[in-house]
């Protein structure tokens, strides 16, 4: 007697055809895809104010938001986004369990993408399964091959335009069409496309499965009160095929007719029957299948269906409880927050640099002089005039300056100013504030504070 194969230990992914289903959400699905890419290739584009409207350009250090500029230093303020948007990831999956996934994830919006051109090229889930089986000939590399071109192309596209966001795209696209394109710009557009073409057309559902992290902790978010995809098995079971004529009480089964549908249009190849699994990422396609077919069965929808587990065990479902509240109050306190900072928020950075290379100096009549180089960066769009002062120790002011300066809108300017007061005024160390005052109707004013040095008395 031979002793059996041990089995393997690496299996090869199992290609998933999922099947073109129409309903209510994949209509829903469909408009999520369109709005989101077309954002997505389109928003570069646009401008504001002569330049791009959606602009982050990292080698000048700034970050362009429509009508607003935002610098290094307010870095605050993109913490305070990334952190309202991880809230509200736990509001959401709370209340409704995996919209992100199912809707908005670019994962599952290019997924969509680039089945959408599978299918047309190769046709619907019987062909394309029936192509992939079949020997290779002239239809089977014309299918195959235009299904290639036009990932190809879209995936360049992507990786063309994600790199606009970086670097004015109007100036990228006659680089590319001269070819004039840097070594690393061309990195980067390569490098995202391929990313694009590999984890859409390729990995697919093994990015949600295997690498996505929220697959894992999804679970710490749910409770019995979450809106989830689940399916009626009270009323489903027992499963059993039978004609439309048949009443189903009087065979005993109950209303699911085992036609795998809802498996055959999963784009992770579960069975939602058999429970809620972290594979599920929440697209409904199984909702819209199931639905088709107690339509045409003469039963009721909602076989599967959105639901909570209180739900589906008779029990009142409770929306408004400790959990969503607190989400929610936090979220509203961090919005409120933000918009509050950024709308009293104060477009001038001032920084005051001392001269180290001596204490202070001796002038004639008796006064003493500090060094220092003055840093005033204009966070608006447009040129202003500022005036700089200084205050803290009676008679002190500034020379080497006129009264005004003008700096360019997203601009810095950096300027050697001396402050001087007489020996009656100037003992050790002191502190003293620079003030920059715009001179325009926002009256915008920033105030630097640093130090004096005089003689020790």
């Amino acid at each position: 007697m031979t002793d059996p194969q041990p089995a393997s230990m690496y299996e090869s992914a199992k290609k998933i055809y999922p099947r073109e289903m129409g309903g209510r959400f994949a209509d829903l699905s469909k408009l999520a895809t369109v709005t989101l890419l077309g954002l997505f290739y389109i928003v570069p584009w646009l401008t504001w104010d002569d330049r791009q409207a959606i602009l982050f350009d990292l080698p000048a250090r700034k970050f362009y938001l429509i009508g607003l500029t935002l610098w290094p230093q307010d870095f605050p303020f993109l913490a305070l986004f990334l952190i309202i948007a991880a809230l509200s990831l736990f509001f959401f999956t709370a209340l409704a369990g995996r919209l992100w996934c199912g809707f908005a994830c670019p994962q599952t919006v290019w997924t969509e993408a680039f089945i959408w051109m599978e299918q047309l090229t190769e046709g619907t889930r019987s062909q394309r399964m029936k192509l992939d089986k079949a020997p290779w000939s002239w239809n089977k590399i014309r299918r195959k091959g235009s299904k290639q071109f036009l990932w190809v192309t879209f995936s360049l596209w992507t990786g063309f335009t994600f790199v606009g966001f970086f670097t004015p795209i109007r100036e990228l696209g006659v680089e590319f069409v001269t070819f004039s394109v840097g070594g690393w710009t061309w990195f980067w557009a390569v490098f995202y496309g391929f990313a694009t073409y590999g984890n859409a057309g390729y990995m697919r559902e093994q990015v949600c499965i295997y690498m996505c992290p929220y697959a894992r902790f999804q679970s710490a978010m749910f409770d019995k009160d979450t809106l989830i995809i689940s399916y009626d098995e009270k009323r489903g079971d027992p499963r059993g095929r039978r004609k439309r004529s048949v009443d189903p009480k009087e065979a005993g089964l109950g209303d699911c007719i085992d036609c795998t549908l809802c498996v055959q249009v999963c784009p992770t190849d579960i069975d939602i029957r058999d429970g809620l699994q972290y594979e599920c990422i929440a697209c409904a396609a199984c909702i819209d299948a199931c639905d088709s077919v107690m339509d045409k069965m003469n039963y009721p929808r909602g076989l599967v269906r959105y639901t909570t587990e209180h739900a589906m065990q008779n029990e009142q479902t409770h929306v408004l409880r400790p959990r969503m509240m607190v989400y929610g109050a936090l979220l509203m306190v961090l919005i409120g927050s933000l918009i509050t900072t950024m709308a009293i928020r104060t477009p001038i950075i001032l920084d005051v640099i001392r001269d180290r290379n001596s204490l202070y100096r001796e002038l004639p009549g008796d006064m003493i002089e500090n060094i220092y180089t003055i840093k005033l960066i204009n966070q608006s769009n447009n040129a202003r005039e500022f005036k700089l002062s200084v205050e803290g120790v009676e008679g002190i002011h500034l020379d080497g300056i006129g009264n005004t300066i003008l700096v360019d809108g997203g601009s810095v300017l950096s300027v050697p100013v001396r402050a001087r007061v007489h020996r009656d005024n100037a003992f050790g160390v002191m502190k003293i504030d620079f003030i920059a005052e715009a001179l325009d109707e926002s009256g915008h004013k920033r105030v630097e504070d640093s130090r004096f040095l005089g003689p020790t008395p």
